[in-house]
């Protein structure tokens, strides 16, 4: 528990909590029976923000403690002790770092920035280490105390709750991994790829032929999460490892993302399943490409396009009526600002305008669990059986009844997909097969993959032909333009609440190469996941 700090919890949509604490509040401490101001009373806790002088000295004596191997003591300058102690004691013990000296910076109000110099010493093997972090110095609202505001990225940048440090022989054996022409994948040159290429080395290190070396990892408290290396004492023989990557759409990618906060992409190869390219631009390194959880937005009338279609209930040239509004079950649904009605539209009409109350009018027509049947058994989606290669989610389309039977439609609602669902979602469209994605060869380790039927050849034909007119005259044309080949596109924008604005959708194809991007908070797709996906398509596989 945080020491005289109130906490609280916040959730994020990727299902990540973030602990944080208030100080907006501050209590006084009375004797009993007293006023707390007279004579002989308890003086009144302080109150504020920490003077330049108190985060001088706090900070000065958490550094003295944590350089002499004093955890305990150091954890006690903190506003979680009990949180911070098994980190600090990770760092002498099960980490194995002596000779610390820490140097602090200029501060900026109460934030510190600091290095840390020292030696990883293991079985006579000793490696000096050397990082830069930062921590803030906060007040506790009931003892008054000038205290490190506790995170574990304090101890190291990439530490995160749970989290402890430990030195030893590695989990695993490294590994070598290449793309699919031969050429070497680093997280130096791909950053993005660091916590995958990890993923990937603890499922395969064994298989690909290494042999263990001795590293100082993160080991993270979540059962079966790959270690993270942050320096190596004694290398490993490293085993080569071929991925399906493509090195020229990883770097597309990877260049992309960067462009836009909170954004992520993958990019398949529609005619066998396998992943060229996955990029995420976040500051918590987690893999949302993969394993996203967010409402995917008007992309989804690729799949409820094709729920239509299936079930006889209209076609790509039949009627779907764009009107200002519609109503399903006392709630109203809009269409996007400047979108003009159109009450004789045909469903490629309203599917290349993104017309949301053309869809919502159709909930009268499907049943419950129509868009979960063809979500399942034509795109393979929310199963919970894919095997990639290493952890990902292969989204989620419940029967939803009420108003989201209506809001699943245009992909708000219930449902819950990541890029890579929806990447494989345009790659079925694209083809007509759904293939389940696949970073590694399926032949590495004969995991099942998962089925689905895919879609009828007519069905097929009118998503292409739906997709390639939103990509040549509707939504995307303007991101699409110029690009040569055959295109299709689906546009989307995904409201969150709390979000100033939507998030942002795109997914795409251009000859054997399908995508799509997503960026939290990014606005309507062709803002955001747009740019990055066209980069992608552009770069090719």
């Amino acid at each position: 528990m945080r020491k005289g700090v109130k906490a609280t919890v916040i959730g994020g949509v990727f299902v990540v909590m973030v602990a944080g604490a208030g100080y907006g509040a501050y209590n006084l401490v009375s004797a009993v029976g007293g006023s707390g101001t007279g004579a002989g009373g308890p003086a009144p806790v302080r109150t504020g923000p920490p003077s330049r002088d108190e985060i001088r000295a706090t900070t000065a004596k958490f550094f003295a403690a944590w350089e002499g191997g004093k955890a305990v003591t150091a954890a006690s300058y903190t506003n979680n002790d009990a949180a911070a102690d098994p980190v600090l004691e990770s760092f002498g013990d099960a980490a194995h770092i002596t000779h610390v000296k820490i140097t602090a910076g200029r501060a900026a109000g109460a934030t510190v920035p600091f290095t840390v110099r020292a030696t990883v010493s293991y079985k006579g093997v000793d490696k000096p280490l050397s990082y830069g972090s930062r921590l803030t110095v906060v007040r506790g609202e009931t003892t008054g105390r000038a205290l490190v505001d506790w995170q574990p990225s304090v101890v190291q940048p990439e530490l995160k709750t749970g989290d402890t440090l430990v030195t030893g022989e590695s989990a695993s054996p490294p590994i070598e991994a290449v793309d699919r022409d031969g050429a070497v994948l680093t997280k130096d040159k791909y950053p993005s790829l660091g916590p995958i290429l990890d993923e990937l080395r603890a499922k395969y290190g064994e298989k690909a032929g290494g042999t263990p070396g001795v590293e100082l990892s993160i080991r993270h408290e979540a059962e079966g999460s790959a270690d993270t290396t942050l320096l190596t004492l004694e290398k490993g023989r490293a085993g080569r490892l071929r991925t399906t990557l493509s090195a020229s759409a990883q770097a597309a990618a990877e260049t992309a993302v960067t462009k836009y906060a909170e954004s992520s992409v993958v990019a398949v190869q529609p005619s066998t399943g396998q992943v060229l390219a996955v990029a995420n631009h976040r500051d918590d390194g987690f893999n949302a490409a993969f394993l996203g959880r967010l409402a995917p937005g008007s992309t989804m009338k690729i799949v409820s396009a094709a729920t239509l279609i299936d079930n006889g209930i209209t076609s790509m040239n039949g009627a779907a009526p764009c009107p200002a509004e519609a109503v399903w079950q006392s709630q109203t649904f809009h269409n996007l600002t400047g979108l003009s009605p159109n009450e004789h539209a045909t469903l490629a009409d309203s599917f290349a305008r993104s017309c949301n109350t053309a869809f919502v009018k159709f909930a009268d027509s499907v049943k419950v669990d129509s868009l979960t049947q063809e979500a399942e058994d034509r795109f393979g989606l929310g199963r919970d059986n894919w095997k990639t290669g290493i952890p990902s989610f292969d989204g989620s389309v419940p029967a939803s009844g009420g108003p989201d039977t209506a809001a699943n439609l245009i992909g708000q609602g219930q449902v819950q997909l990541s890029p890579l669902d929806m990447a494989s979602v345009t790659a079925t469209a694209k083809t007509g097969t759904f293939r389940q994605p696949v970073l590694v060869a399926q032949s590495l380790d004969d995991r099942q993959l998962a089925t689905a039927k895919g879609l009828s050849a007519s069905t097929s034909t009118q998503l292409r032909a739906m997709m390639n007119r939103t990509a040549t005259s509707g939504t995307a044309a303007g991101i699409m333009s110029g690009l040569g080949g055959t295109v299709g596109a689906k546009t989307g924008s995904a409201e969150v609440d709390g979000q100033s604005k939507s998030n942002s959708w795109f997914a795409g194809y251009r000859d054997d190469v399908a995508a799509a991007a997503m960026t939290q908070d990014g606005g309507h797709g062709i803002d955001a996941a747009g740019p990055i996906v066209r980069a992608v398509l552009a770069a090719g596989g």
